[in-house]
């Protein structure tokens, strides 16, 4: 009987064994089919997204050009004490890597120089054209063409451009620069722009979701309050915007608010407004903030709503029959339990606000334009991808540290869109 039930018990432990076997095996399976599934997607969202915005982003520290150029010119300047005027040796290296270097790397060299002191690409150029023809010595050569050859000014700036990797860009963007003994310092204030463009981008994207919180928030209540009909139609006009072209609304806002549009002419013939006098709604703040309100309300909207709906009438109808004033149980109790909502749709309201581009581009005025205006401007207008990709690392690490703010404070388990 001992043998009987010892053999039960193997066998048993046998099948359990082998059941178990066959789970992980289905598992298994079970995660390769679905890997293979998103593999696709997941290749295309890899090699259409995230390669590309890596590459872009290795540009803001990227500075080989320079001294692949001109590498001699580079490895005689490393031993260079920075004070003195460099020997025959160094203006030697420089004056045969302009000669050996193709044009258009020179060209280039001499647009990169640039970035660090006005009037250095035409200097260089000029440089090279002469240098070509030249033979050693070629010190005096050098001297001939610029007088600032014969002093360390243009050798310091030729060291500081060598290095394959830079901050230079990174520091441009936040309107700093490194002096000459090489610590970190503001630059002219004439100059300093980016920070004061970063400023107004988090202002006007503050703004705008705050504007979208005060008409998003009423408009969502009263469609989740609505049954049948009323609440598919509101939700209806809600959704309508996402089917019509944003170039398309950003342009209705150019025809309506200019100053013989139609809303000056309506102010007119009411008599509110002098019609020789209209009031001033586009190419300035005011024309940026309704129309992106306009274009990014829903965004505010739908969050909130599907929270809305998501919370019980009785609860309400339990706070009034225990004496609560409406306006306490809306404070205490619908306000607490519809924030995951108004915070998702803060959250996405706001990083897209960060990036708009087109709408501050048409309907603001010099002083509206966003940090997304001066990236598309250093990226196809004076093709400087290192200014281009420093504002875009600098933006993307303001919308992560506002993410980690966000889940910090609110918690990313609460965030609730749909």
């Amino acid at each position: 009987m001992a043998i009987t039930l010892t053999d039960e018990v193997v066998r048993n432990a046998v099948d359990t064994a082998t059941l178990t076997r066959r789970l992980r095996c289905l598992r298994r399976t079970g995660q390769l089919r679905a890997l293979l599934l998103v593999a696709p997607l997941m290749l295309f969202l890899l090699t259409i997204f995230v390669l590309p915005i890596g590459m872009l982003l290795t540009r803001s520290a990227d500075n080989s050009d320079v001294a692949r150029t001109l590498p001699s010119t580079a490895a005689a300047l490393a031993s260079w004490n920075l004070e003195a005027v460099p020997d025959e040796t160094i203006y030697a290296a420089f004056a045969a890597d302009l000669k050996a270097s193709p044009r258009d790397d020179v060209a280039e060299v001499a647009k990169r120089l640039n970035y660090y002191e006005t009037g250095m690409r035409s200097m260089l150029l000029k440089t090279a054209r002469t240098i070509r023809n030249a033979e050693a010595p070629y010190k005096d050569a050098f001297i001939a063409i610029d007088e600032q050859w014969g002093t360390p000014r243009y050798w310091l700036i030729l060291k500081q451009a060598m290095p394959e990797l830079t901050d230079f860009y990174l520091l441009a963007a936040l309107d700093l620069s490194r002096n000459e003994a090489g610590a970190i310092a503001g630059i002219a204030p004439e100059n300093a722009v980016h920070v004061d463009v970063l400023l107004r981008t988090f202002a006007v994207s503050a703004s705008v979701t705050l504007l979208c919180l005060l008409l998003g928030y009423p408009l969502a209540a009263l469609i989740a309050r609505s049954k049948g009909a009323v609440a598919n139609t509101l939700l209806i006009l809600v959704l309508l915007p996402f089917w019509t072209s944003l170039l398309v609304r950003t342009s209705a806002w150019v025809v309506l608010l200019q100053s013989r549009g139609v809303v000056n002419s309506a102010l007119a013939w009411l008599g509110i407004i002098n019609p020789s006098q209209p009031l001033e709604l586009i190419y300035n703040r005011v024309g940026v903030l309704i129309a992106m309100t306009h274009i990014l309300l829903p965004f505010m909207v739908l969050p909130i709503y599907s929270v809305m709906r998501s919370i019980p009438p009785v609860y309400l109808r339990a706070a009034s029959s225990l004496g609560a004033p409406p306006l306490s149980a809306f404070w205490r109790i619908y306000l607490p339990m519809s924030m995951p909502g108004v915070s998702a749709g803060g959250l996405l309201v706001f990083i897209l606000a960060l990036g708009y581009y087109i709408t501050p581009a048409l309907v603001g005025g010099p002083r509206d334009q966003m940090v997304s205006y001066y990236i598309a401007y250093y990226s196809n207008q004076v093709t400087n991808w290192g200014m281009a990709a420093a504002l875009s690392a600098i933006l993307l690490v303001a919308v992560l540290i506002l993410y980690a703010i966000y889940n910090r404070v609110v918690g990313i388990d609460r965030l609730r869109i749909g």
